[in-house]
């Protein structure tokens, strides 16, 4: 285990939850994990945080961290772990696609090493959402999804994304019009890269890109499976987000999935895609341990 694990990062206002290393075995790999335990209020709920990539179990800005030590104040349990290749864990490296294993592995390690939880929320950020969808939505013991900033990435779609958000932005630059004026701007390669933006998103119109074997055909059906709420948030300031609002406002089955009455989306205006402040991370965690109480533990 990494010393940054344990660090404190913040404030002491309660009673600072216990961190213990546990066994996490998959496939024959020992995998790093560490769980956050709550010191009263203990709930029959826990949290599995998974990694999206290439990152690990403490996440950036050390996000993951915070994160399960906010939700163990909150009463919930809360795993997070390297899946094969990640981090510190052994193996080749995986693609979120690959990782079904590792994320039940983890779901059920976190069963046994807390006897009193008894049903898991998987949280993910980027690919580690796509994951969670793919692979977790019909384990037993999942009954809800806490899903930032999904990736739904294609050629297409990042092309559909930077032509209606990227260049309107760049726009309303100054530094942008300071290059114009300066004639530091290079108007022929940025003409070239439009054009080539422009051709793939017009091909992203002809052509549907929810195909058969696609990896959001997946994710969706593993949203359909989910027997319970999701908590769906989005950061204002990020291409990864915006790439998946285009994509599903053009889906009707991810329509039909977002207007669930089951699921609460939550947006972040001015957040990056990793809440790289300290105000953006919190936000994230009121956020996900107001969800987790009043979607499944209601008083």
């Amino acid at each position: 285990m990494s010393r940054f694990d344990m660090q404190p990062d913040e404030p002491i206002l309660r009673p600072e939850p216990r961190e213990s290393v546990i066994e996490l075995r998959c496939q024959g790999a020992l995998l790093p994990a560490i769980v956050s335990l709550p010191v009263q209020s203990e709930q029959d709920l826990g949290v599995v945080v998974i990694v999206g990539g290439p990152q690990y179990r403490v996440g950036s800005h050390r996000q993951f961290v915070q994160l399960a030590r906010h939700l163990a104040r909150e009463g919930f349990a809360t795993l997070r772990f390297d899946y094969r290749g990640m981090g510190d864990a052994p193996g080749e490296v995986l693609a979120f696609d690959a990782a079904r294993e590792d994320v039940r592995a983890a779901v059920d390690a976190l069963r046994r090493s807390v006897p009193s939880v008894r049903r898991v929320v998987l949280w993910g950020l980027c690919d580690a959402a796509s994951a969670a969808l793919m692979h977790g939505t019909d384990h037993a013991d999942v009954v809800g999804v806490v899903l930032v900033n999904p990736w739904v990435r294609s050629e297409a779609t990042l092309a559909a994304a930077t032509v209606k958000h990227y260049y309107r932005g760049r726009l309303m630059q100054r530094e942008f019009w300071l290059k114009m004026v300066s004639g530091r701007f290079d108007w022929r390669a940025s003409l070239r890269s439009f054009g080539a933006n422009l051709r793939a998103t017009r091909g992203a119109i002809s052509t549907p890109a929810a195909t058969g074997g696609d990896y959001r055909d997946t994710m969706a059906r593993g949203w359909s499976c989910l027997r319970g709420p999701s908590l769906l948030i989005l950061s204002g300031d990020d291409l990864t987000a915006r790439e998946f609002t285009e994509y599903t406002s053009a889906q009707p089955s991810w329509q039909k999935l977002l207007a669930r009455t089951d699921v609460r989306r939550v947006e972040l205006p001015d957040a990056d895609h990793t809440f790289s402040r300290r105000e953006w991370k919190a936000q994230v965690e009121r956020e996900t341990s107001r969800w987790l109480h009043e979607a499944l533990c209601p008083a």
